[in-house]
Parts: C-alpha cells; sequence; structure tokens
C-alpha cells in the first residue's frame, strides 16, 4: 500500500472513532487531495499554503501521565512533536520527535492516528503564517521516564491526564486529548 492510501485508510478509522471530527478529517483529505494533485508536497515546511507535521500524545507506563514541553518559540505547554520534512510516515515522524525533544529510551509509538489539529502558526522571523495540520500519535514511555530538556524547549514536565482535563488554562487541543484518553479508558 502506498504511503497515501495509507494515510487515506487512517483516517477513515478515525473517522469512524470520532464521527463527529468530520469537518477537521475533511481538511485532512484536502491536503492530502492537493499533495496528490502535485500542487507541491504536503509533507515539507516549505509548503507555505499548509503541510502536514506530526505529535506524540507521549504517556507513562501507568498511561495517568502524559509529557509536555513549554515550547520554546510559542511560549505554551504542549505535546511534542514537529515537522514531517519529507517524511510520509507520519507516526514515525510522532516517535523521532519525541525521542528527540524528550531524550527518553525505549519509546514505542501506537501506529493509529489519536488526533487530528488545523491550527495556524503565527508568522516568525521571514518565515509567513501558516497552518499545520497535526496528526497525534499514542507514544508510550518505558521505563526510564527521565527526560533531557532539548533546546526546542524551555522545560518538559510530566503531568497527570486528569488535571488536564480540567485545566482551563491548558491549550484546548490539549483538553481534547486528554479527554479522549479518558473516554477510552487508556491505560
Amino acid at each position: 500500500m502506498t504511503r497515501d492510501l495509507h494515510i487515506a485508510a487512517e483516517l477513515d478509522a478515525y473517522l469512524r472513532r470520532w464521527p463527529e471530527e468530520a469537518a477537521t478529517v475533511e481538511q485532512f483529505r484536502g491536503l492530502l487531495d492537493e499533495h496528490q494533485r502535485g500542487t507541491g508536497s504536503a509533507y515539507v515546511r516549505d509548503r507555505l499554503d499548509g503541510h502536514f507535521t506530526a505529535s506524540a500524545w507521549l504517556v507513562d507506563r501507568t498511561g495517568t501521565r502524559v509529557l509536555l514541553t513549554h515550547h520554546r518559540k510559542l511560549g505554551r505547554w504542549l505535546q511534542l512533536g514537529g515537522h514531517a520534512d519529507g517524511d510520509e510516515d507520519l507516526a514515525r515522524v510522532a516517535l523521532t520527535e519525541a525521542r528527540e525533544e524528550s531524550g527518553l529510551p525505549g519509546l514505542v509509538v501506537e501506529p493509529a492516528l489519536f488526533d487530528l489539529d488545523r491550527h495556524w502558526i503565527p508568522p516568525r522571523g521571514g518565515v509567513p503564517g501558516h497552518w499545520h495540520y497535526d496528526a497525534r500519535y499514542v507514544v508510550r514511555a518505558g521505563a526510564d521516564e527521565r527526560f533531557v530538556v532539548s533546546a526546542e524547549s524551555l522545560d518538559l514536565a510530566w503531568r497527570m491526564i486528569a488535571e488536564v482535563v480540567g485545566d482551563p488554562d491548558a491549550d484546548p487541543s490539549l483538553r481534547r486529548m486528554a479527554r479522549k484518553w479518558r473516554e477510552a479508558g487508556a491505560r
């Protein structure tokens, strides 16, 4: 199966699980369709009409905590993640970003999409504002949970997922992922 067909199948499965997010799925399908029509790779950051990124909902072994980054450029607490930089395997991108940004050994990614989020990135330096189409995957930590703060972060912290659900100051997409995690009874 080609990578584009794989992503299309992932989007179909995601829609079956989260039918209330049909509008978001359609936005992702639209970007994938543009990519397939050859309007520029949707997997590279140079495509300023919008491009795919991937993130990790990085949970501890018990499934009760999530590792968050105090993002250096955005100044907010968010999940770990980043640009695909040409890699069309977004689950692999999420795992790579989690490894690079946390320094945690023994991470394992679950291949199914966990969350989708299209969000605006404001202009910064010489880069104009643009859309990120962020595919999010569950990544599980191993036994060693001692992280290393990378240059991309101001700080990292394990947070109780139950606290994220009700935190009015948390990013809305973090609260949504925390709710999904709890509703699914994930562990």
